[in-house]
């Protein structure tokens, strides 16, 4: 019977972590209403601490890789998760909106910030040597198995017991449960073991000369890939854990769903989530993930026009199916770009730096909509503004420089990047 490389061990334990800490911070827009109602706050005004907790997640996610990079990611993942645990608990006996925001916008974002796919993405580069792409698609998936088990359980918590019971059990599954299985398992690098990652050890970053020389020298912030990847990913966080997972379900709640209805919704869509984070990873190993990238923006962008034309109960489910495999499949594409763009700088680094300008995205995309709905009643000038960026995200992804060792995409008529050359 052949043995399972340890990196699958990786792969299944970082997938439980994202789980635990994500799921519980895209829960926030089950706890919007009940907040309202608690602390006689306004839709913008919760929504303000929506957009506090992204930009301290964002700020820390280049902090993150590198500490990652430094420290390795069993130390960063499971005291990330023990944060996120223990400032969700206390986030629980919150008194009022300003608490909240210091407990749950600042304290717990932090935790987000280390327990996050920056720091998965680290570890899983050090195990694979291939099938980088399926392993990124497995553990993006924790973010999509989250929002499916822990959303609805937090809408039936809220509903049966009240938000802080439902605030303090995500608080307890993170530190009680999956902290200490983090702490136990998770190993940094396959030498810790006397293993070689999966596929077989890693190549040697080779000299870099002429164009690559180059690239070395080119700062990550001054190449055009980079940006080709930063700037559709801060459209991805408006549409997405922006504005979508922040104010879909006080969405429902105002057309007249019931919690039955809008659970079933998102469950929905974290199962289809879930369905294509799993596609998209293998597909990436495959296909021209420029072209993936666009084709889920672009099929994004007409999801997002069902919230703008349908009202009925079935349409949100529809959305749900819809919208869930579009959403976080842009994740493992980018990776993969990413990892081939720039394997000879800190990918901690670059990884946090793309994903700071995803959660960027996300806190206008949570902020933004709410103070609009608070002028108007209305999320439809959102949506339409979501339909247009998503539409333009796909055409820069199109346009984006091939990496070393991949034909240009057909008929885009891109110019090759010296600081993306890896050669």
């Amino acid at each position: 019977m052949r043995k399972v490389h340890y990196a699958w061990v990786i792969v299944g334990v970082s997938f439980v972590a994202l789980l635990a800490a994500q799921g519980a911070r895209l829960s926030f827009g089950a706890f919007v209403t009940t907040w309202e109602d608690a602390f006689g706050a306004s839709r913008g005004e919760i929504s303000l601490i929506s957009m506090l907790s992204f930009l301290v997640y964002g700020a820390t996610q280049p902090l993150a890789g590198r500490v990652v990079d430094r420290y390795g990611a069993r130390a960063v993942l499971s005291s990330s998760v023990l944060l996120v645990g223990v400032a969700l608990a206390a986030a629980s006996l919150a008194r009022g909106p300003v608490q909240l925001a210091v407990l749950y916008g600042v304290v717990a974002s932090v935790g987000f910030g280390g327990a996050s796919g920056v720091v998965a993405s680290v570890a899983i580069t050090r195990w694979f040597s291939r099938h980088r792409g399926l392993a990124f698609g497995l553990i993006e998936a924790g973010f999509g198995a989250g929002q499916l088990l822990l959303v609805p359980a937090s809408l039936l918590l809220i509903d049966a017991y009240g938000w802080r019971v439902a605030l303090a059990a995500l608080g307890g599954l993170a530190a009680l449960l999956v902290f200490p299985l983090v702490l136990g398992l998770v190993r940094d690098d396959p030498a810790d073991l006397g293993s070689a990652p999966y596929g077989g050890p890693l190549p040697a970053a080779p000299v870099p000369t002429g164009a690559g020389a180059a690239a070395r020298r080119t700062p990550v912030l001054a190449s055009r890939g980079f940006w080709g990847l930063a700037l559709p990913f801060f459209a991805c966080g408006v549409t997405t854990t922006g504005m979508v997972d922040t104010h879909l379900v006080p969405f429902a709640h105002d057309h007249g769903h019931g919690t039955v209805l809008i659970g079933g919704a998102v469950a929905l869509l974290a199962a289809f989530n879930i369905v294509g984070t799993l596609a998209s990873g293998p597909l990436a190993d495959r296909v021209d993930p420029r072209w993936i990238l666009a084709t889920l923006y672009w099929c994004r962008a007409l999801t997002i026009v069902l919230l703008l034309v349908a009202d009925a109960g079935a349409w949100l489910l529809v959305f749900g199916v819809l919208f869930g495999l579009v959403d976080f499949a842009t994740v493992a594409p980018t990776q993969v770009l990413a990892s081939q763009y720039f394997r000879d700088h800190s990918l901690g680094f670059v990884f946090g730096m793309i994903f700071l300008a995803h959660q960027l995205g996300s806190a206008l995309g949570a902020w933004l909509p709410g103070r609009v709905y608070d002028l108007t009643g209305s999320y439809d000038a959102s949506f339409a503004a979501a339909v247009v960026a998503l539409v333009v995200a796909g055409v820069s992804c199109v346009r984006l420089p091939a990496p070393a060792g991949r034909p240009a995409v057909p008929s885009a008529r891109v110019d090759a990047d010296p600081a993306l050359d890896p050669r």
